[in-house]
This record gives structure tokens, C-alpha cells and sequence, in this order.
């Protein structure tokens, strides 16, 4: 067997997203993302985060890497080209270990949306073709650019960026009868050690394509990046992950259930001196309960908590609630209740926040996280809604099914 090593550059500096390669991204540490797409190859045989940063090392040995040594201060600088980085990571492990792979390939955690076999189709294509040097991600790329143009300043003409032969204007041509580009990603570089002893490159000068479906396109680099891509991560879309492998929601719900504090509420509690509750709920969460009802759908609210306020609440969105019936867990009395309403598990969504919800998660057929949720209901959840917990998150999740059942008809 080939022995091939998976290095994934993670530098503490950022400035567009600071820690960003620590930060939580759709539940996980960003950087959890790639080390689970090297553990999860079949071909890849170590996994090796290079960083200069301690904290992004421990991190990283959490996840299932080996941060064998700190990369050197002067190699994680904001233009520090990969080049030096591998060299360092391969002179290190050869000169202290005796260790010498014959592939590495390159993970970059900004890209953390990976298909499920991406990281061995790109070593399978590299030890197929003797030629090659490397292999590199692309997908097909969202600009043209024989329709771009050079720009010398303005008062002064516009030049063509790129000509085409047999086509005298490719920037006036229709886009069909232009040669097809890509767009190089940073998902994945599967390269030959020799490409980078000998040749003095992460590329060489043979490169073959791995093509990867457009829909996996992800590079984080802002803030609004972030956002968007966790969203992805949400839709369902199969790929590889640090955690269970999120399912979609059920072709067939007849029941939706709800935590109440931190879900309903903002779990935030005020206490006078009389030791009466208050809560802060949203109004807008009642909003589509009668249209969910109409279409065959309960909501009922699931409480640990025997507290006036939980059936006040209920009573003014106009929903049934429960407490936990003197049972041990939330799982057992929810189990409790679906026997009597004689609704199966997987026709049952679960909305919580906390930790005492999981149980239930373990028993409903989708499961679904408030904003703020605590992370490790995050990463049990199916889907993780934008809104915090009394702050309209209850309406988000009927919005989202009813959208569902919209498209269904």
C-alpha cells in the first residue's frame, strides 16, 4: 500500500475570521472538518496538522490528528506560501522520525464541505497515471475569462485577457462554443513527494483534475461566508463529517415537539419577591400552529419544568403541553407519549436547546437545534435553525415545514 500522508495547514493568525480554525462551524471546530475527511479515507495512513499555535494543536489531537511539532513562527505569516510549510513538515518527519510517505495530500480547512469519497478518488487518480504530479480539485469555474480584459487605467483601452483560436471575439462569442475552464478549489491536493523534493512544488508541471460537483464550491473567508456555508451543511447535502450524518427531514410528520425553556423562551427567567416566574417568549411562534393543525400535524410542548408559566404559555399559543410525568428522562416520557397518541418515532420532529433534550433526539425522526443551542445539541441535530430560543425559532421550524409540505403537493 501506498503510504500516503494527509498535512493540514492551520496557522493561529487570521484576520478576516479571528481563530476561525477553531471557531465552531455547524457544530464542530472548523478545523474537526478535514481531519475527519483524511480518517475517513480508506488510503491515508497519517493525519498531520501543521500550526504554529498550541491551542489549534490541541484542538487538533481532540479531533484525531497528531501535532507532532509547532511549525516555526517565520512559516506562518500571512504570506507564507504552502511550499515552505511541506518542506518543513516532510524534513522534520524524515530527519526526527526516519519517516518518508510517498503522497501528501493538502486539506485546507477553509474548504470544510467534502464529498464522502473526494480525498480517495483524488489518490486513486495520482497512482493511476505514473505521470502525474499531482492531482488537484476544480470545479466548473463561475466566471469566463475569455471574457475577461486587462485593464491598463482609465483614459486608456480595454485589451483582451485571453484570445481563442478560430474565434476572432471570444468576449462577443456565446458562452457554449467557448472552451470549457475550471476553477481550482481548495478542497483537495493529492501530490507526489518527489513533486516536492525534486521539483520544488506542490504542483509540478503534470496536473490532473479531480472534477468535484459544484454544489461542494466552499472557501470561508468572511464572516457572512461562515454563515452561509453552515446553512449548507444543513440542507441535507452528503458529505463528509466529524459527526453522525445528518438525515433530512420525514416525508411524513404527525407530531412536533418542543422543549419549552430556552426554545419557547429565551431561557432567561425573572423572579420577583414573591418568587413568582416570568418569561420572555415571541408572539410569532403561535403564528402558523393553526395552519400546521390544519394539515394534520399536532404541536405539543414537552416540559422538565412544573411551572404555571409552561401551561399559561401553552394555553395562549393554543397548544397542548406535558410535563415529564414523574419519569426519570424527557426520552421516557416522550416514548410515554407517543404510545398513547399511537404516533411512530419517525413521524416526529423535536426542537430542544439543551442537554436534557438529547434523549429525545435519540428517538425523534429529525431533530432540530435553536441558534444558541449548547454544542452538543448542535452537533446531534439534523437541522440547526438561525433564530435563538424565544426569538422566533418555534416560527422558523413551522416556516421551514410548511415550505416542505408546500413542495410536496
Amino acid at each position: 500500500m501506498t503510504e500516503t500522508l494527509a498535512l493540514i495547514p492551520a496557522r493561529g493568525g487570521s484576520k478576516g475570521i479571528p481563530r476561525k480554525n477553531i471557531r465552531s462551524f455547524a457544530g464542530y471546530p472548523l478545523i474537526a472538518w478535514s481531519i475527519a475527511a483524511a480518517k475517513q479515507s480508506s488510503l491515508v495512513n497519517r493525519v498531520i496538522v501543521s500550526t504554529d499555535d498550541e491551542e489549534i494543536a490541541a484542538v487538533a489531537r481532540e479531533w484525531g490528528a497528531e501535532t507532532p511539532f509547532l511549525r516555526p513562527p517565520e512559516l506562518a505569516q500571512d504570506k507564507t506560501t504552502d511550499l515552505p510549510v511541506f518542506e518543513h513538515t516532510l524534513k522534520w518527519l524524515e530527519e526526527v522520525e526516519g519517516y518518508r510517505p510517498e503522497v501528501v495530500i493538502q486539506l485546507r480547512p477553509t474548504s470544510p464541505i467534502r464529498p464522502q469519497t473526494m480525498v480517495d478518488d483524488a489518490i486513486r487518480i495520482l497512482l493511476e497515471h505514473p505521470d502525474a504530479d499531482c492531482v488537484r480539485g476544480v470545479v466548473p469555474a463561475a466566471q469566463n475569462p475569455f471574457k475577461m480584459w486587462r485593464f491598463h487605467g482609465e483614459g486608456k483601452p480595454l485589451n483582451p485577457l485571453l484570445q481563442v483560436e478560430g474565434i476572432a471575439e471570444p468576449y462577443n462569442a456565446p458562452r457554449q462554443i467557448l472552451p470549457p475552464v475550471y476553477w481550482q478549489t481548495g478542497h483537495i491536493d493529492a501530490i507526489r513527494i518527489s513533486t516536492i523534493t525534486h521539483k520544488k512544488s506542490l504542483t509540478g508541471d503534470v496536473i490532473y483534475p479531480l472534477l468535484i460537483d459544484p454544489k461542494y464550491t466552499v472557501d470561508i473567508d468572511t464572516p457572512a461566508d461562515w454563515a452561509k456555508y453552515e446553512a449548507l451543511v444543513y440542507s441535507g447535502l452528503d458529505m463528509v463529517s466529524p459527526g453522525n450524518p445528518r438525515r433530512p427531514m420525514p416525508e411524513t410528520i404527525k407530531l412536533i415537539i418542543t422543549d419549552f425553556d430556552g426554545v419557547i423562551t429565551d431561557n432567561h427567567v425573572i423572579t420577583d419577591q414573591e418568587g413568582k416566574e416570568s418569561v420572555l417568549a415571541s408572539r410569532g411562534d403561535s403564528m402558523h400552529i393553526k395552519t400546521l393543525r390544519g394539515k394534520g400535524i399536532e404541536f405539543l410542548i414537552l416540559s422538565s419544568e412544573a411551572n404555571p408559566v409552561v401551561m399559561a404559555r401553552a394555553k395562549k399559543m393554543g397548544v397542548e403541553a406535558i410535563h415529564n410525568l414523574g419519569m426519570e428522562h424527557k426520552g421516557h416520557a416522550m416514548l410515554e407519549i407517543l404510545k398513547k397518541k399511537n404516533i411512530k418515532a419517525e413521524n416526529v420532529v423535536y426542537i430542544g436547546n439543551d442537554l436534557n433534550d438529547l434523549p429525545c433526539f435519540e428517538i425523534a425522526g429529525w431533530n432540530v437545534a435553536v441558534a444558541d443551542a449548547a454544542p452538543e445539541v448542535v452537533r446531534a441535530a439534523d437541522h440547526v435553525l438561525t433564530k435563538n430560543g424565544g426569538h422566533g425559532a418555534v416560527r422558523e421550524l413551522c416556516e421551514i415545514v410548511l415550505k416542505k409540505l408546500e413542495n410536496s403537493d
